[in-house]
């Protein structure tokens, strides 16, 4: 049996439409599951082995996916259509395009952890925190009033005037450092988050020896972090050097000397200090 589980907000609202499309090509008809509606408890207690599930949103839905079905289990395939708005996890981990849903089952096995206010959360691409976070923020704002963020614009601003740097005390495997005037410090697990952005290019998702990679954007002035700040859509940032910084690591965790916002995988959480990744 398929299950197509699609997220209706995702994509602007095409989730369903793209299933739907998807499942009239179908011989056997997929079961629809409104995965903000769901209650996966029930849904996976009538899962056989031989059953496959197939994902249509973004990268918040995987999120969710991922976190609302960690206690649950399912030993059959998962899969997943990019049905979202950035869909950085499919372009990360994709070579080649296609039509077709991709199999994620070993993808979303043994995945990093990030603890924010005591309560722990799985992630399949990064955290970001601080511009990026508050990016997140603004645009979700945004979407409440009706209104479509463009998130260039809100960090190009957020730059300019509204966002402000923090010092940053960051501890990786152990070793302390600290850092002023920090703008962006996002732990990665892929190479992708934001909508394209590259932040650590040489992170490799899921290697042998499995580590998490923290970008640390720093001591650089607001016209300067704007000139540096477009080429993280490329990676070309972490010549900079100077205010930028990649460490590696399995165990992270980043304290600001003030709260600001933090992303999982594009899902916000506000007024955080401190976080802990883990892999």
């Amino acid at each position: 049996m398929k299950y197509f589980l699609y997220n209706p907000i995702s994509g602007h609202g095409k989730s369903r439409e793209i299933a739907e499309n998807m499942q009239s090509g179908l011989e056997e008809k997929a079961v629809m599951v409104d995965m903000t509606a769901v209650d996966y408890s029930q849904l996976f207690s009538t899962l056989e082995n031989n059953d496959v599930i197939t994902i249509f949103g973004g990268d918040g839905t995987l999120n969710r996916f991922i976190n609302d079905t960690a206690e649950l289990s399912f030993d059959g395939k998962v899969e997943y259509v990019p049905a979202g708005t950035g869909n950085d996890f499919y372009s990360d981990v994709v070579t080649e395009k296609s039509d077709k849903p991709i199999d994620i089952t070993d993808h979303i096995k043994g995945l990093p952890t990030v603890t924010v206010n005591g309560k722990v959360h799985k992630f399949i691409n990064g955290v970001g925190y601080g511009i990026d976070g508050y990016c997140c923020e603004v645009g979700d704002e945004m979407h409440r009033q009706g209104k479509v963020p463009n998130y260039t614009s809100i960090a190009i601003k957020g730059l300019l005037f509204h966002f402000k740097p923090r010092n940053a005390v960051v501890t990786v495997d152990g070793e302390e450092r600290a850092y002023k005037k920090v703008w962006i410090a996002p732990t990665m697990y892929g190479r992708r988050y934001g909508g394209g952005m590259i932040p650590t290019p040489d992170q490799k998702r899921g290697g042998a020896d499995k580590k998490l990679s923290l970008m640390i954007f720093h001591g650089s002035s607001k016209l300067k972090t704007l000139m540096i700040f477009p080429s993280i859509f490329k990676g070309e940032h972490v010549k900079k050097k100077k205010f930028v910084e990649v460490i590696e690591g399995k165990n992270i965790t980043v304290r600001f000397d003030a709260p600001t916002s933090l992303q999982i995988d594009g899902e916000t959480i506000l007024g955080v200090s401190e976080y802990s990744a883990s892999i």
